[in-house]
């Protein structure tokens, strides 16, 4: 196994690799989503540690299947990577490996796509010995199907972004190699998970509520597990700065206990490679009680990004657990702001780990999802098997048996739970 990688330190004298970034706004986006996304791209590129020299644009109907662009603007970007002395081109588009190939060869330059930097940032954040893994997983898997014909040598290309990871140079290796050491690692994860597996049946068998903290990359969710447990975890102001689960005790009012578990964020257009990848760590988030929805409410493209995270959450099978929204950095918004925050989100509440604001009220909140139970009977078809396993996580299981059309099954559980079973109430 690899050791995960850091930024590359900058030597005195020694420049950051400079990008030139691309973004194609197809006809059915939006000016302000395509500005919005091409931000957050700009952010992307400088937690990788490159430095944005020149932004290119283009309007189109559809893509050009050679190179995404149009001609003429495809000289207008070669003029710019010449212009600037960029290093390399990064698209907000994903590519086809015959696009990037035939974009490294007119260019002259390293070309990545969207997905290819965010693999890059995810193999500099690694840390645990699961995210590395996991992270050389995905990058591996993007790799297959660009090991041949590369337009410009990678040794010619040199290193830096988007060639880190924490396995061996991948692109150099054949695909039997390759293929043989996603084997290796998949078998390395199934290990891994069965360990996560078992910490969570210990959790279970002591009826230990859980909470998830979710939630659009960088909007909070480390500061907010400090400061509801005085975890003392790092936060850092970068993109995915958290890749590997931490778990921490949480006490509510009432003298209620649970725990609480940070997890990787989302974003939109998450590489599917990365779902893939981190299955056995999003379990994590599918198997919570209660999610914790973090939102930066200071976030212009707001809506947006609670449509990206509620899309993850479908994606991994975690769509119908109670969430409770949080809107974190309160301390950042005005008074017009607050009352147009809550037109847009309703039933959220509104905290900041800077001042406190709100956290006692978030407590509660949290205490409110431990209140007494009920017992419900209910009648479950056989074929939903994951739901009976998802009553014992949640509730007491007092009598079960099988019937002609399903589990007849008696459960103590949760009445804020109990909406998710409401189909199957008798």
């Amino acid at each position: 196994m690899g050791r995960g990688v850091d930024p590359p330190a900058q030597e005195d004298g020694e420049r950051p690799e400079r990008a030139v970034l691309v973004g194609v706004r197809w006809g059915d986006t939006s000016e302000e989503e395509f500005e919005e996304s091409l931000d957050e791209l700009r952010s992307l590129a400088s937690t990788a540690g490159a430095e944005v020299v020149e932004t290119v644009r283009q309007a189109r109907s559809r893509p050009d299947p050679a190179t995404l662009l149009g001609k003429g603007k495809l000289d207008e970007l070669k003029a710019a990577v010449g212009s600037t002395a960029a290093d390399m081109v990064i698209f907000d588009q994903e590519l086809s490996p015959s696009q990037q190939r035939n974009l490294e060869s007119s260019l002259g330059v390293k070309v990545l796509d969207r997905t290819a930097l965010i693999l890059d940032i995810f193999a500099i954040h690694a840390r645990s010995k699961e995210g590395k893994a996991q992270v050389e997983l995905a990058q591996l898997r993007y790799s297959l199907t660009r090991l041949t014909g590369k337009g410009v040598e990678l040794s010619r290309l040199g290193g830096g972004i988007g060639t880190r990871g924490p396995g061996e140079t991948r692109l150099e290796v054949d695909r039997r190699r390759i293929n043989a050491r996603i084997k290796t690692l998949e078998r390395e994860l199934r290990d891994l998970s069965r360990i996560r597996k078992l910490k969570r049946k210990r959790r279970e068998r002591r009826a230990t509520p859980t909470f998830a903290l979710v939630g659009y990359t960088n909007a909070g969710k480390s500061s907010l597990l400090n400061a509801l447990t005085g975890a003392g975890v790092r936060v850092e102001d970068q993109l995915f700065s958290t890749l590997d689960p931490v778990t921490r005790r949480l006490e509510l009012p009432g003298n209620r206990r649970a725990v609480i578990t940070d997890t990787v964020g989302f974003i939109k257009r998450l590489p599917h490679q990365l779902v893939e990848s981190f299955k056995s760590t999003l379990e994590e988030v599918a198997e919570a009680d209660v999610l914790v929805h973090v939102i930066d409410s200071a976030s212009p493209a707001l809506p947006e990004r609670i449509s990206a995270v509620e899309q993850v959450l479908e994606e991994i099978g975690a769509g119908d657990i109670p969430a409770i929204k949080v809107l974190n950095k309160a301390d950042l918004l005005g008074e017009r702001d607050r009352k147009d925050l809550f037109r847009t989100v309703s039933g959220g509440i509104l905290v900041s780990t800077v001042t406190g604001e709100g956290l006692p009220q978030l407590r509660a909140r949290m205490a409110a999802y431990l209140q007494p139970s009920r017992m419900f009977r209910m009648l479950l078809p056989f074929e939903k098997g994951e739901m009976l396993a998802a009553l014992y996580r949640s509730g007491r299981i007092l009598e079960m048996d099988e019937g002609e059309r399903g589990y007849l099954v008696t459960v103590e559980l949760p009445e804020s739970m109990a909406h998710r079973y409401s189909p199957y109430v008798i």
